[in-house]
């Protein structure tokens, strides 16, 4: 094993954590909202299902370029 894969790894790992923790955050906020306003669960349930996607689609997108620096070496 190379340094290149293991930086891929580590990457790639380092990637999944932060969009973990990304999401975890998003989610406390959003019921701590709907806690304090009820009345606005649907813009808040909107607004966080885009927020995650987007967290995601970084996450994800990280996670393919770690992939394709293992791959194109």
């Amino acid at each position: 094993m190379d340094l290149g894969t293991l930086g891929a790894g580590l990457g790639a790992g380092i990637t999944v954590l932060g969009a973990g923790l990304g999401i975890g955050r998003l989610a406390a906020a959003a019921l701590e909202a709907l806690a304090r306003q009820p009345e606005v669960a649907g813009d808040a349930r909107t607004t966080m299902i885009i927020a995650a996607a987007l967290i995601e689609g970084v996450a994800l997108f990280s996670c393919v370029i770690c992939m394709l620096l293992v791959v194109m070496k």
